[in-house]
């Protein structure tokens, strides 16, 4: 058969009228499921290439997840919308992203524009709207490293990679540990956890520790004129001491240590660093970061494989079939790595 089959090919091949085709196309729930399958069978037969967007919303696929990141200038999102994208080969699904940049409207338009082109679920690591707000649109929904109440998730253990990291850094003669972190004082947000770790093993060990908050940052270059002050701050207070610096992502690491070489020339002796998340700059930076990695390719399969588990009790109930779906929101939990390279 031709690759330009028409409505009146689909007509003869299952019989039906064109005003039935044409119903399959615009309005499918006026056509009984088992007329649509019919005609769904008669698709892949004709191998029809008409408006592909109609034909998948007539079968009630998609194939198209919305994917939500708070940013595109930190390496940890960027790498973690690389893995989805590549996901594709394994579990069929296409990805519509938005950048949320932080503003609550923009993020509510987003998600409107993307239920309404009729994504089959959401994959949400943007922390601007609260998890029970995006329960509340009653579409499928994972959430990846960020508040999680309400709705399913997958994190990373946020607490082990801390102690990881304040252990590490007190292994290679640090005899002051400080650790870098966002401003932010709602323990729902599992980055927080970092600092429950980092502070264990500190007072464990009994090494003293500083935390160094930051406050939020709007791009890559904003971020920096946040940071490089703490790092000269760090400079004039401790100079006598041999500085463990925990950064709460490899972005900020990469940031520190730049700012170390334009100062110094080199990685000072009183300095280690490590940073979090196991990006791809961890390893791009001028002296390949020590990091405690997130393994993004478990938190990308355990997020498809609740989202799909969500996707398929819908069409199960859809279909009349038992519907398997936990009624509980489901919340897993990926243990991190320690990466040492040369910055400690």
């Amino acid at each position: 058969m031709a690759q330009n089959a028409t409505y009146q090919d689909i007509a003869n091949y299952t019989g039906f009228s064109k005003t039935t085709i044409s119903r399959f196309f615009n309005r499918p729930e006026t056509v009984t499921p088992e007329n649509r399958e019919k005609i769904q069978h008669a698709l892949e037969v004709l191998n029809y290439k008409g408006n592909k967007v109609a034909r998948i919303l007539a079968s009630g696929k998609t194939e198209f997840i919305g994917l939500i990141v708070p940013n595109m200038y930190l390496s940890f999102y960027g790498e973690v919308i690389n893995r989805f994208l590549k996901s594709h080969d394994r579990y069929g699904y296409k990805f519509i992203v938005f950048s949320g940049s932080g503003d609550e409207e923009s993020e509510r338009r987003y998600i409107g524009e993307l239920l309404s082109y009729h994504v089959e679920g959401l994959i949400v690591l943007s922390h601007t709207i609260p998890s029970y707000e995006l329960a509340s649109y009653r579409t499928p929904v994972v959430a990846i490293e960020r508040e999680d109440h309400y709705i399913s998730s997958v994190n990373t253990d946020n607490r082990a990679g801390g102690a990881f990291a304040a252990r590490h850094l007190y292994d290679r003669g640090c005899d002051l540990l400080l650790h870098i972190n966002k401003a932010d004082d709602d323990p729902r947000v599992p980055a927080q956890r970092r600092i429950e770790g980092f502070q264990g093993v500190c007072e464990e060990l009994q090494v003293p520790c500083e935390i160094l908050p930051y406050e939020g940052e709007t791009s890559y270059a904003d971020l920096e004129t946040k940071i490089i002050p703490i790092i000269d701050r760090i400079i004039d207070t401790w100079p006598d001491r041999r500085k463990g610096l925990f950064c709460s992502s490899d972005s900020i690491a990469n940031i520190t240590l730049n700012h170390l070489f334009h100062r110094f020339g080199e990685l000072p002796d009183d300095f280690r660093i490590i940073g979090f998340d196991g990006s791809p700059i961890a390893g791009q930076a001028v002296l390949p970061l020590s990091t405690v990695e997130q393994q993004i390719d478990l938190l990308v399969d355990n997020a498809m494989e609740l989202l799909i588990e969500q996707i398929q009790a819908i069409k199960d109930a859809e279909s009349g079939r038992p519907v398997t779906l936990r009624p509980e929101p489901q919340h897993r939990i990926i243990p991190p790595i320690l990466r040492p390279g040369a910055t400690t």
